[in-house]
């Protein structure tokens, strides 16, 4: 019986400065290629079934091995997991309250993010 791998996807928007930097700062920890990224802003990209690539534009979005899609604070913690050099941040991620916190912090960040991303361009 042979096991079917399905590695971690992020699922990012490529098209957003702030995004694109943070993610190349990711990718350069898997240097081995274990996890599938995605730029939703690409024309290529074809959203999962039951999803709108409008809605996976405003979040950062992680699809886990499992499928479970799961998007901000949990979907960051999640890919920390999976990346050797950020797994001490993942641990953070974890402790009781953190996932709230971060969560908030996520939110206030996407509310500016537009005026942000001109800063960035």
């Amino acid at each position: 019986m042979q096991t079917t791998f399905t590695p971690t996807t992020v699922l990012y928007d490529g098209a957003c400065p702030i995004c694109s930097r943070e993610i190349n700062q990711y990718k350069k920890g898997d240097p081995l290629g274990a996890i599938c990224w995605l730029d939703v802003a690409s024309p290529k990209f074809v959203a999962p079934v039951g999803q709108g690539k409008e809605a996976l534009m405003k979040r950062f979005h992680v699809i886990k091995p499992n499928g479970e899609l799961i998007s901000g604070a949990a979907a960051f913690v999640h890919l920390w997991e999976q990346l050797p050099g950020w797994k001490n941040l993942a641990r953070l991620g974890r402790l009781p309250g953190m996932l709230v916190l971060m969560e908030f912090g996520y939110e206030k960040f996407l509310y500016f993010r537009p005026k942000l991303q001109k800063l960035f361009a």
